[in-house]
């Protein structure tokens, strides 16, 4: 058996293959045992290759033997005692090591499931080491999916194993009796494949420079997150299974470029600022426009022998590198929003609160989040609490915290409170407008002071934070109204701007293709008179609506690529009427007129329930709260149907 058959096969294989169900998989599998001339009732075949062959295919593989072989140990800890072998065999099929339960094992040696046995499909006919490593997919095969009658009483789960560099190194299987087959088998051989594949690449790779990223922070670390190599200059290298899923690219198509082209940054600044910053993630955009966290691992001293001086020297406020900027990543192409991140960008690193305007869902928490990840304070902690959510009996407590003994039922060692939760970082008040009239003169004096003072306690503690808030409600109008503190309102409204409605924005097609992106969509188009109603459409929920919208028409869609009319949920015909879309000079409506929209939307969306507010609610994208509190401004009776 040859490595070049083996390839042909492959290669002949797999663009069918991946596309076609379990059935068709084996099916297909069994037609090319026939043209190799297999029968069903073959014998087994117990040889083995030579000795010497065997001692030549356990010196090439001896890489993947070193991380496999571990991982192997791990995994059969995991099926003990269920008549089960774990098995690694290279990339023709050779099994190079097996372990696994005794009584199972004797069986094995019945059809020469050993050390130095050949498991391709033309030695074994259909089997799942041979067929995944034919199709280069995790592949079962069960019971009389086997070609040879004599392998019928197995069931074997594989996945293959590929090499730092994307081709196929070996495999690694589980076989047993078929009555013992549990359907997670699979799953288990995936999971340890992709560990031995991880220490792989970071073991041939450790004089490179390892950028480990995902969309999710907490999903660094785990066998979720892509990993890509660069030289120290930048230029790519490899990437595993992951990275590429991520970045959306196979690897011919990322060889060739180099990080910044990837990453929308110079490799070498946020090395700079991994070498600098404090523990934790860093924040960059990728070229599909998705954002993700990053580690950057690499061998400082050899790699980047820069002076002290000189790190100190970049690391200056101002200079870090623009492109990996979170606020960048929020602008794409309104004149409005161009304006607002200019704006903020100016009041980065010091000591002025802003106040974020603008109606619910426009994306109020998500500049407030830009703002903190571009500010010197991107390593501290990011605490958002909107005030509406919080029932108003612990708000208090909540917020401000609360020492041991303060009152019956609470934690025995006491609560240290949201607001301090914040320290050494950014206090995102959303629904600042919602805050209890009780509770804004503390509030106040907390943010004056700098000092909060936990419930039932005589001792302060000092408070450094950056202050951002946001609302939807006309603050002067509640001024005026008694509702509102008129020293707190200027103690917040260092730097006020205003988010546009989606209605009022001229980049609505750019907002979708990012959305798309994020929910990796990348290729889905919206049908010429879809997007016509979105234009003309008035979004009552802002871009929280159109983030749901596109989620669900995602899910919605089958073998096409293009999201129509009937992927839209209903209810979204039945909203508010369509308004013009804006031309990039629109006036922004007044705060009064802000009011008048968002009780417009709610009784549309009340009207459009039924008068159920937790639907209207979920509609609108915000909490029962805010609705109750609105309908007590009108008038209205509180409850469910309202």
């Amino acid at each position: 058996m040859g490595q070049t058959h083996i390839e042909g096969m492959r290669d002949a294989a797999r663009g069918l293959v991946l596309a076609d169900s379990h059935g068709q998989r084996i099916l297909e599998s069994h037609n090319r045992c026939r043209q190799l001339g297999l029968s069903e009732d073959l014998a087994p075949d117990f040889s083995r290759v030579a000795r010497g062959d065997l001692d030549v295919a356990l010196e090439r593989s001896r890489c993947l033997l070193s991380h496999a072989v571990p991982h192997m140990e791990t995994l059969y800890q995991q099926i003990v005692n269920t008549r089960n072998m774990v098995i690694l065999t290279d990339a023709d099929g050779l099994i190079l090591h097996s372990c696994g339960d005794d009584d199972f094992l004797r069986r094995a040696e019945q059809v020469a499931l050993r050390r130095g046995a050949v498991w391709s499909e033309r030695d074994k006919g259909t089997n799942a080491i041979g067929t995944a490593l034919i199709v280069g997919e995790p592949t079962v095969v069960h019971a009389d999916e086997h070609f040879l009658r004599a392998n019928h009483f197995l069931t074997c789960s594989c996945a293959p194993v590929l090499d730092p560099y994307g081709a196929i190194a070996g495999a690694l299987d589980i076989s047993g009796d078929h009555r013992s087959h549990h359907r997670h088998t699979l799953a288990l051989a995936r999971m340890s494949s992709q560990m031995i594949e991880n220490h792989l690449f970071r073991d041939t790779f450790a004089d490179a420079v390892c950028v480990r990223f995902h969309a999710r922070p907490e999903f660094l670390g785990t066998l979720m997150e892509g990993i890509a190599a660069f030289t120290p200059e930048g230029r790519f290298l490899s990437a595993n299974a992951s990275g590429q899923f991520q970045l959306g690219l196979p690897l011919p198509a990322l060889r060739g470029r180099d990080f910044a082209a990837l990453f929308d940054a110079p490799l070498k600044s946020l090395i700079d600022r991994s070498r600098s910053a404090a523990p934790g993630p860093l924040f960059c955009c990728m070229h599909n426009g998705v954002a993700v966290y990053l580690r950057i691992d690499f061998d400082a001293p050899r790699l980047f022998p820069v002076p002290a001086a000189r790190t100190r020297a970049e690391e200056a406020p101002g200079a870090r590198a623009a492109p990996a900027s979170h606020l960048r990543y929020l602008d794409t192409g309104d004149a409005q929003i161009r304006r607002v991140v200019g704006k903020v960008s100016r009041v980065l690193g010091k000591d002025i609160s802003v106040l974020v305007l603008g109606e619910t869902g426009t994306g109020k928490e998500l500049l407030a989040r830009a703002i903190h990840g571009d500010s010197p304070r991107r390593d501290g902690p990011f605490v958002a609490i909107n005030c509406a959510s919080i029932p108003e009996g612990l708000i208090e407590s909540e917020l401000f915290g609360y020492a041991e003994g303060a009152f019956t039922g609470g934690r025995k060692r006491g609560h240290a409170g949201r607001i301090l939760g914040a320290n050494g970082g950014t206090l995102f008040l959303d629904e600042i407008g919602d805050m209890p009239a009780a509770l804004q003169p503390r509030l106040l004096r907390v943010l004056e002071e700098r000092r909060i003072t936990p419930l039932g306690s005589d001792k302060s503690v000092p408070l450094d934070i950056a202050l951002v808030c946001a609302t939807h409600r006309d603050l002067q109008a509640m001024i005026d109204a008694g509702q509102f503190r008129e020293d707190l309102y200027y103690r917040i409204n260092g730097l006020v701007v205003r988010l546009p409605s989606l209605r009022e924005r001229t980049d609505l097609e750019a907002v979708i293709h990012r959305l798309l992106l994020r929910e990796r969509a990348a290729g889905v188009t919206i049908d010429p008179e879809v997007m016509r109603f979105f234009r003309e459409y008035a979004w009552p929920g802002n871009v929280r609506q159109l983030v749901n919208l596109l989620r669900t028409a995602v899910q919605m869609l089958d073998a096409g690529r293009v999201i129509r009319r009937e992927h839209l949920p209903d209810d979204v015909f039945a909203a508010p009427a369509p308004a013009a879309r804006p031309t990039a000079t629109r006036q922004a409506p007044t705060a009064t007129r802000l009011n008048d929209l968002e009780w417009h939307a709610i009784r549309e969306a009340l009207d459009g329930n039924d008068g159920n507010v937790s639907a209207a609610a979920r509609a609108l994208g915000i909490s029962r709260n805010t609705i109750y509190r609105r309908l007590a401004s009108q008038g209205r009776g509180r409850g469910e149907n309202a």
